[in-house]
Parts: C-alpha cells; sequence; structure tokens
C-alpha cells in the first residue's frame, strides 16, 4: 500500500529525517510516536508531499516518486500521490466561510470535478458515519473541537483515499472530545481503513494502532506490533520513552 524508502529530509542544516524506511500493510493501522521534534509531523507532510523530500523513495498505491537528483516532480506527480492519501491535521483547518457539509464536499467539486449533487450525497454519507449528520449546515465555528475533528476526517475520506495520515488528531481536545474522535478512528480500523497517525496520545496508539514506531531525531528507533513495542521494547530508547506509561498496558487488547 505505502512503502517508504530510504527518506532523507533537512530544512537548512537542521536533520529532520535521516534514512527513512517504512511499510504500511492494506488495513493496517501504524502509530508514529516519539519525543516532540523527533520528525513525526514532518513524516506524515512528506507522504502527502506538503514538504518535499531531499532524497528517497516513495511508492502509494500505484504511484512511485522518486526524490533528490535533477529532476524535479511534475504536477501530475504530486496531484497522483496526493489522489491516494487523506489529511487530518491536529488543528482541524476547516474552510469558516463553508458549512460543514460544503467542506467535506469541497475538494470533489474543485478537485475531483464531481457534480455538486453527487458530492453532496457523498458528504452526507460519511458525515453520518463519523456521527455528525446532523450538524451538516452548521458553520464550522459553532462546532466543538471534537465534532471539528469528525468533519475533518469526512473531508480526508471523501475521496476515498488509499491511507488516511492523522497528525496528532486528538492533542487539541480536551479528553472528553478526544474521546469522540478516537471512537471514530476506531471504528474505521475495524472497517479496515488503513491509516498512519503521528500521535502523543499513548492511549489512542495502544487501542487502535496494530503496529508502533518508534521515532528519535529524525530516525526510526524501533518498530513493531503495537502490543509488544509498548509491553517487552527491545531499545532502551523506546523503553524509557513508553516507561512512565505502564497505567495504558490495561487498554492493549481493547482494540484488536
Amino acid at each position: 500500500m505505502i512503502r517508504i524508502e530510504k527518506v532523507h529530509k533537512s530544512f537548512g542544516e537542521h536533520r529532520v529525517l535521516s534514512d527513512i524506511d517504512l511499510t504500511l500493510k492494506s488495513g493496517s493501522v501504524t502509530a508514529l510516536i516519539g519525543p516532540s521534534g523527533s520528525g513525526k509531523s514532518t513524516l506524515l507532510r512528506c507522504i502527502n508531499l506538503l514538504e518535499m523530500p531531499d532524497a528517497g523513495v516513495l511508492s502509494v498505491g500505484d504511484t512511485r516518486v522518486e526524490f533528490g537528483g535533477a529532476r524535479r516532480l511534475s504536477h501530475t506527480d504530486i496531484a497522483s500521490v496526493r489522489r491516494h492519501t487523506g489529511m487530518v491535521f491536529q488543528n482541524f483547518q476547516l474552510f469558516p466561510h463553508l458549512s460543514v457539509i460544503e467542506n467535506v464536499m469541497e475538494g470533489l467539486v474543485t478537485v475531483l470535478k464531481w457534480e455538486k449533487e453527487r458530492a453532496r450525497e457523498r458528504a452526507a454519507t460519511l458525515l453520518e458515519k463519523v456521527g455528525i449528520a446532523q450538524k451538516a449546515n452548521a458553520w464550522p465555528s459553532t462546532l466543538s473541537g471534537g465534532q471539528q475533528q469528525r468533519v475533518a476526517i469526512a473531508r480526508a475520506l471523501a475521496p476515498s483515499p488509499h491511507v488516511l495520515l492523522c497528525d496528532e488528531p486528538t492533542s487539541a481536545l480536551d479528553p472528553e472530545l478526544s474521546a469522540e474522535v478516537v471512537e471514530v478512528l476506531r471504528q474505521l480500523a475495524e472497517e479496515g481503513t488503513t491509516m498512519l497517525m503521528a500521535t502523543h496520545d499513548l492511549r489512542l496508539a495502544a487501542s487502535v494502532a496494530h503496529d508502533a514506531v518508534f521515532l528519535k531525531d529524525g530516525a526510526i528507533v524501533e518498530a513493531g506490533p503495537s502490543n509488544e513495542l509498548f509491553v517487552r521494547p527491545q531499545d532502551a530508547r523506546t523503553a524509557r520513552f513508553v516507561s512512565t506509561l505502564t497505567q495504558i498496558l490495561p487498554t492493549l487488547t481493547t482494540y484488536r
């Protein structure tokens, strides 16, 4: 489904990602964990080309792109990758001048050139899926944070992407509102949606993700099944990171 090979990314002299190799299996949920500044969000942004890697190879669906060298990616290359990915941002990024249902429709109409009625039907179905159909005609500013994030998830799902990329989907929410979003993500996981999520919320990672990847200083330190990585980490750096999180251990089998 997604293959990342030898991906590097720097901002000036600062190396943010170094030699990243990662494969996401179809229907799997993978959590990117690690301290702030470890490169989690940058990796997500490189996958959907909001940031351009300096070197490496990215394969998404039937699209394969190489970075570095003299060749620049064409608009067609970039559009092809983004067509396969849906992005959920930390701070929702809804259009304030559009209603809830118009936010979900927007990409279908303006990018994929769907007829408005078809896009509206798709948007209504997705709003029902994430449990917020009753707010279809509301303005984003009238919604709670949890409701806004559910709209953002519906918008990301609208074009039926191969993978849903979630950048700290619960970090801007209080525990009660966070629970609403976790439940939606758990439902999507049970339905076989392929997801890659960067998160500091290890309860989310433990209860939803099949696999976990621990990043530090822009490099993958350890990767494996989440129930093993949280309970029996093989690297001392991973062990230190999860050592204060013993309270999440009873939840490790909640999803799986």
